[in-house]
């Protein structure tokens, strides 16, 4: 028999101690709480009611409990009641079941249903559920974050379960899709020469947060900022998915691979006023979210219904406890905050000139060290590249996005935009004194065209969505080099191969931190969808076929990177990869003349030369639709250019193994249009 104690008010959450565990739930306005323990998941009503008291069981606004005899595993929840009053942002509902905002599991009944927990009544059977997890039972066998310096990182925005579902992934049929799963591919991420891995949310979300008859497959709706995502695992007891995820995480490190997880403390998947009470909305509504006229609705800076409140001194402790537990207990190496920009707002929506929770984020001791990546903007129209508050922060740069494809689709204008983009964008970081790496670079994310479809479509086509092809970003800044979609014009399709070729040339060579997403190293097409959110099927999943396809573009990639990590490199006089060079070398640009560069409104080309101690690059960039006589310099070592890489070129002549490059003659050389050219001198 369990016996009941008035336990503490700290730690919040459920806390494993000699002889059981001990709950702690903020909440304000709460009359009362129930806590509630269950012996299944999809049980319909609580094996046993704990009944918190004011006096007994209250300190301040924490309601705790210590209940003896129960382990790691047991499910529970909590109901509340308090004031239920729209008007003034009340909105207790005593006949709900809430999942704990501190709970370290989450289980999902098989009739999970949305509509119950939007609408009157008792959801016991139907709720999401907590899970008591003890942190401590776990063996790292040594395991610690990595650290990795940014200068020699290249991040891989993958998805958990779209990087292994399709059957044709070669993995097992039990952890396709899982992070089981994930950790049977190390061997192709390891070969291919990522770093880090950027993971769309694995944190537990709703997936049923999405039009009628589709799935949230993205995972930016969050129930609980503290559990992996249960679907993710190949198992099935509650502890499971803890276990797997740390397995996953400890096997990426030995493969000398960080973790960099993309969290949503933005908003949460209870939508708006007419949303579903799963768990902060019936716990202390006014505490959580940013509400407005008086209370009664939800402001909603995140396009997704609700505002989280991420300023208030509650939900600042829990956001800062959550990316310390995923540090501390999980050894993730990083963090991509999704909308950043809303954290810098208020409870009333206006913008902080010091946000308080960017920088609890920022001076953190046990954060130093992991890598912190705002995507600066909001849905509101609050746009921070450049801007972004605090100096270890790093940015998904949206103009390196948005100049880089502008210039390779040939607009006007673009040259010196793209020569800043090159060297670290000076222009937008400059005057913070910033190193390179604070810039982000990518050109495609999971949001938008793939790399296949940027150069194969220009419109969306998100007729799948439901929404009459009206959701998505209308300026993709894409070409589809002719003919919308696929085609069998071998013109077009070489043309294509060679514009994804010279995006991927320009992100990995230039300053800054290179990111690509899943599947464009094979050229994956999700067939001119750009906001496949709502699809988990072989719209959004890794075609494996694509390996053999497109393995001219695959094995592309492959040399990338191994030059700019300098993998396999033992010779003094090759360390220096180009990056390196070029962040330290002395520079001079150029046109098609010497030491003559066209920054006109009319220009479609520019060349850099690079020089460092014995080494020598010189970069062209051709966005123009004719071919271009480009002057070569003498090299400053004396030595005679090599090619590396001309994008023009079938394979293998696109890019040459290093350091076995063809010799260059002459005091020219011919770029054909719409290409990259980059030449060596060692």
């Amino acid at each position: 028999m369990n016996t009941i104690g008035p336990g503490q008010s700290s730690p919040l959450g459920a806390t494993v101690l000699d002889g059981g565990v001990n709950f702690s739930l903020f909440s304000r306005t709460a009359n009362c709480v129930e806590l509630l323990l269950f012996d299944r998941e999809d049980d319909s009503k609580p094996s046993r009611v704990v009944v918190l008291e004011p006096v007994r069981n209250r300190t301040y606004y924490y309601w705790h409990t210590f209940v003896s005899d129960v382990r790691p595993g047991q499910i529970y929840g909590y109901r509340v009641q308090g004031p239920t009053d729209p008007a003034r942002g009340l909105r207790f509902d005593s006949a709900k079941v809430l999942l704990d905002p501190y709970g370290r599991g989450v289980v999902t009944p098989q009739d999970y249903t949305r509509v119950a927990a939007s609408t009157a009544g008792d959801n016991c059977a139907t709720a999401m559920k907590s899970v008591v997890v003890d942190s401590a039972e776990y063996d790292w066998e040594g395991d610690v974050p990595l650290h990795r310096p940014s200068a020699r990182t290249v991040i891989y925005e993958t998805h958990i379960r779209g990087f292994t579902r399709n059957c044709n992934s070669g993995v097992t049929a039990q952890t396709r899709g899982t992070y089981a799963g994930l950790v049977e591919k190390i061997p192709y991420l390891k070969d291919l020469g990522i770093t880090a891995v950027e993971l769309l949310p694995i944190q537990a979300f709703d997936t049923q947060a999405c039009p009628a008859g589709l799935v949230n497959y993205w995972g930016y709706q969050p129930v609980s900022y503290f559990s992996p995502h249960p679907a993710y695992s190949s198992r099935r007891d509650p502890l499971g998915p803890v276990t797997e995820f740390r397995d996953m995480v400890k096997a990426l490190h030995r493969a000398g691979i960080e973790v960099i997880l993309d969290v949503v403390f933005n908003h949460t998947a209870e939508g708006d006023h007419d949303g579903p009470t799963l768990c902060y909305r019936g716990i202390d509504n006014p505490t959580y979210y940013i509400l407005e006229n008086g209370g009664s609705r939800y402001a909603d800076y995140s396009g997704c219904g609700n505002t989280l409140n991420a300023n208030h001194p509650v939900v600042r402790r829990m956001i800062l406890d959550s990316l310390l537990y995923w540090v501390t207990e999980m050894h993730v190496d990083g963090f991509r905050f999704d909308l950043a920009s809303i954290l810098s707002r208020d409870s009333s929506g206006r913008v902080l000139p010091n946000p308080p929770v960017l920088w609890d984020i920022e001076s953190a001791p046990a954060l130093a060290g992991t890598k912190i990546i705002a995507e600066a903007w909001d849905a509101a129209g609050l746009y921070q590249v450049g801007r972004f508050i605090g100096d270890a922060w790093k940015e998904w740069n949206g103009r390196f996005r948005d100049d880089t494809r502008d210039f390779f689709r040939g607009k006007p204008g673009m040259s010196s935009r793209m020569a800043d983009r090159m060297l670290g964008s000076h222009e937008i970081y400059g005057h913070k004194g910033r190193e390179a790496e604070q810039s982000i670079n990518f050109i495609t994310c999971h949001d938008g065209f793939t790399l296949n479809d940027l150069v194969s479509y220009d419109q969306k086509h998100n007729e799948a969505n439901g929404e009459q092809n009206r959701d998505g970003a209308d300026n993709n800044k894409s070409w589809n080099c002719g003919v919308e979609g696929p085609t069998n014009d071998t013109t077009i399709e070489t043309l294509r191969n060679r514009q994804i070729k010279n995006f991927l040339t320009i992100t990995m060579l230039s300053l800054g931190v290179p990111m690509i997403v899943m599947g464009d190293e094979v050229r994956r097409t999700q067939v001119g969808n750009n906001n496949a959110y709502c699809h988990d099927n072989a719209t959004t999943w890794f075609d494996w076929s694509l390996v053999d396809k497109h393995a001219d573009v695959h094995r592309f990639v492959k040399l990338l990177l191994a030059r700019r990590l300098l993998r396999g490199v033992n010779h003094e006089e090759q360390r220096v990869s180009l990056t390196d060079m070029i962040g330290q070398a002395s520079n001079s640009w150029h046109g098609v003349k010497l030491n003559q560069p066209d920054w006109s409104e009319n220009s479609h080309s520019i060349a850099l030369t690079a020089e460092h101690r014995n080494s020598s690059y010189h970069l062209i960039f051709n966005s123009y639709w004719e071919p271009l006589e480009f002057e070569l310099p003498a090299a400053s070592n004396g030595m005679p250019w090599q090619r590396w890489i001309d994008t023009s070129r079938s394979s293998p002549e696109d890019i040459s193994e290093w350091p076995d490059l063809p010799p260059v003659s002459g005091n020219t050389y011919r770029v054909e249009p719409r290409s990259v050219v980059v030449l060596s001198a060692h």
